[in-house]
This record gives structure tokens, C-alpha cells and sequence, in this order.
């Protein structure tokens, strides 16, 4: 089954952020139900606009997509509650959950029955899982919507989204410091990358999936966090078709990976499922064999676990096994 994000159809609002009260560092994460030391009101204007006031800083928090549940991880606050616990384990090794955090259902339908059920102080959430599931669950508990992806401005977005998501858990220098640490690796995977001959070098990031004999290849285009993080690093994207809005995806086939041929390019690819439609799906393949970047051997599969949609550590792990690719 895939684990992709559902793609929204339109740009979401940048957010901005307010907050009040006093907070102190929690250290590591905070078991479920456990007080994060926090006193004071808190607000937050989320990713819809809508400010969100809490009487403190929410500890008992249910997360119904990865990236915030990694942010959250981060942040040292366990969830509670979490939407599909074992595709999240499978997609994201940034942050691991421990095994009393409750699987409330899939990213797409969680239960509103079991987020309800575990009493929590916050629900946090994308804003493409659309309004409905928002409006149940605000009958019964807070819910703050982040923008989740923006490909416009992803790394921005990112800084915002997690920076919305501390003050609300009441872990504002946990958020910074989380910030900063992405900030240092991005300083020096560029350094690094420059040292080994490789700033300006072209890369291109894709996943994909098989049905029947049909191989359908995702690229992570101009605007797609990867993408900005590969930039960011000193790299250049060179894949250069135009993607959705939000999440600067374009879906493609082997004949549209040709795009790519005769471009000093290398080729990494997303497959923790288990299921490697580059290595397996397209064996043989006369089109995919004859691209040059195959011929040469530059193409990397990143480590299992590598969420391209994830928080800074995601963020973090990606730079790291692409630094290694061009440094080997």
C-alpha cells in the first residue's frame, strides 16, 4: 500500500504565529498524560487562521499526520494518540514512538472515536485532510491545523509549522534549537559538498509504485521540500516539469524519466515499503537501462525510513545520505 501524501489543489495561507505565558524545558519526551511543567494560556493562530487558545500548553496531544507526529516526537512530547503507528514506523526513523502511543486509524480516516476516547488537550493535524474531520473533532477537542506543505516556500513553511506546533505543546526553545540543528547541517553538507567537488551538481528525487505491469514514477519537483533542501545544500534540481501547488509532485512514467537523459544527474529514490520499482519493477526495462544516469551508475536508493514529507529531522537524514552519495 502507499504511504504518499494526499495532494491538496491549492496553496495554503503562510501562518503567523502569537503566544503568551511561561514554559520551562522538559527535556526528553514527556510520557502520555504527563505534565510538561507548563503554567499559563497559550494561543496560536494556525495554518486556517483561526487562532487557537488553550488554557497551557497541551501535553496530551493526538497527531493525525507523520510529519507533525515527528515534530512532536522532536519537540519531546510523546502523542497520545497517532494515525497508522505502523506505516509511520515503516516511513519515518527520525523520531520513533514509544509503544504506548494508541493508533487512532489511518492518516486519511482516523476514528474520531478513539482521538475522542483519549481525552486529549490538542489535536494536531494537515490542513489537506479537509474540513470535515476538523469540524467533528472541534465538537470535542482543539484542534491546530498546520499548512503541511507549501511549494512556494517549503522551508519557511517548515520553520513556521514547527515553530506553531512548540509554542502550542509549550516547547518554544526545544522548536529553536530543533531549528538551528537543521540550519547547522544544512551549513555543512554545502561546505562538505563544496570540499568534494559536487556544489552545483545536479540531482533528481523520485518514488513510485507498480500496478500490473504499469510502473508509475513520482518527481519531487521545484517547491517539494527535498528539493528545496537540495538547493539549500548547494545542489541543483534537475527535474524541471512543473508539480502541484502544495507539494510540488508531478507524477510521471520511465518515458518521462527520459527527460533526465544526457543530464550529469544523480538519481536517488524513496522505497521503504519493501517494494523497488527502480531496482525490481524496472529490470530489463530498455528505456530505464539506456538513461545515462543508470548506465553510470548514479543511481541511490536513500536508507529505509527517510520520510521526504517529515519534520527537520527528516529534513536532517536526507541531507546525510545525500551528502554520502556524492561523497563516495
Amino acid at each position: 500500500m502507499k504511504r504518499f501524501p494526499l495532494l491538496a489543489l491549492a496553496a495554503v495561507a503562510a501562518l503567523t504565529l502569537g503566544a503568551c505565558g511561561t514554559t520551562e524545558d522538559a527535556g526528553a519526551p514527556s510520557p502520555a498524560g504527563s505534565s510538561a511543567a507548563a503554567t499559563g494560556p497559550v494561543t496560536v493562530k494556525d495554518g486556517r487562521g483561526k487562532e487557537i487558545t488553550l488554557p497551557k500548553p497541551a501535553t496530551r496531544v493526538v497527531s493525525l499526520e507523520w510529519g507533525e507526529t515527528e515534530i512532536l516526537v522532536s519537540l519531546g512530547v510523546m502523542p497520545v494518540g497517532s494515525a497508522d503507528n505502523k506505516g509511520y514506523a515503516t516511513w519515518n526513523t527520525s523520531a520513533p514512538l514509544d509503544a504506548s502511543v494508541k493508533d487512532v486509524g489511518t492518516r486519511g480516516e482516523p476514528s474520531v472515536d478513539s482521538v475522542v476516547a483519549l481525552q486529549p488537550d490538542l489535536v494536531v493535524m494537515e490542513a489537506e485532510r479537509g474540513a470535515p474531520i476538523v469540524a467533528q473533532l472541534e465538537k470535542y477537542v482543539p484542534v491546530l491545523v498546520t499548512v503541511g506543505s507549501d511549494a512556494t516556500r517549503n522551508l519557511d513553511r517548515l520553520r513556521e509549522d514547527v515553530t506553531m506546533v512548540a509554542t502550542a505543546v509549550g516547547r518554544q526553545s526545544e522548536g529553536t534549537a530543533l531549528l538551528a540543528s537543521l540550519d547547522s547541517r544544512i551549513a555543512s553538507a554545502k561546505t562538505e559538498l563544496a570540499s568534494a567537488g559536487a556544489a552545483g551538481k545536479q540531482f533528481a528525487m523520485a518514488d513510485g509504485w507498480k500496478e500490473g505491469s504499469t510502473v508509475s514514477i513520482r518527481m519531487f519537483g521545484k517547491g517539494a521540500l527535498v528539493s528545496d533542501l537540495g538547493t539549500a545544500i548547494g545542489l541543483q534540481n534537475a527535474w524541471t516539469a512543473a508539480g502541484d501547488p502544495q507539494w510540488g509532485l508531478g507524477q510521471t512514467d520511465v518515458e518521462g524519466v527520459k527527460a533526465l537523459d544526457g543530464k550529469d544527474v544523480r538519481f536517488f529514490y524513496n522505497a521503504s515499503d519493501g517494494t523497488d520499482v527502480f531496482a525490481e519493477g524496472l529490470a530489463g526495462n530498455a528505456i530505464w537501462d539506456a538513461l545515462g544516469f543508470v548506465k553510470d551508475g548514479k543511481v541511490s536508493k536513500l536508507p529505509n525510513g527517510i520520510w521526504t514529507f517529515g519534520g527537520p529531522k527528516s529534513c536532517i537524514q536526507w541531507i546525510d545520505a545525500v551528502t554520502a552519495a556524492y561523497k563516495a
